[in-house]
């Protein structure tokens, strides 16, 4: 069974800054790329950051200059750093996992809120 597991979200102060994590396990097929998703409340899921195997990456306009993705493929984890943070970031942050063979896998979640 796939195990996608999230940590490093929490309450933090606009300006502040936090770091998910996300390692994955069972995966029976080489992961092609990795990235986060977000959802506000009342809102659709969004891409946030995606690397792949290779490194490349892209971001989202609003978090560009803001968050850095990076992934550690020995350990099949995947990390986001978000620094500056604002209200508006605000979210339940997802990872997402897709491997070479095209499927896609989802973590439970792990909640951001930036607030003072």
């Amino acid at each position: 069974q796939v195990q996608l597991v999230e940590s490093g979200g929490g309450l933090v102060q606009p300006g502040g800054s936090l770091r998910l994590s996300c390692a994955a396990s069972r995966i029976s097929f080489s992961i092609y790329a990795m990235a986060w998703y977000r959802q506000a409340p009342g809102k659709l899921r969004e891409l946030v950051a995606r690397v792949t195997l290779g490194g490349g990456t892209n971001y989202a306009d609003f978090v560009k200059g803001r968050f850095t993705i990076s992934r550690d493929n020995a350990k099949n984890t995947v990390y986001l750093q978000m620094n500056s943070l604002k209200p508006e970031d605000t979210a339940v942050y997802y990872c997402n996992v897709q491997t070479m063979n095209m499927i896609t896998y989802w973590g439970q979640g792990t909640q951001v809120t930036v607030s003072s």
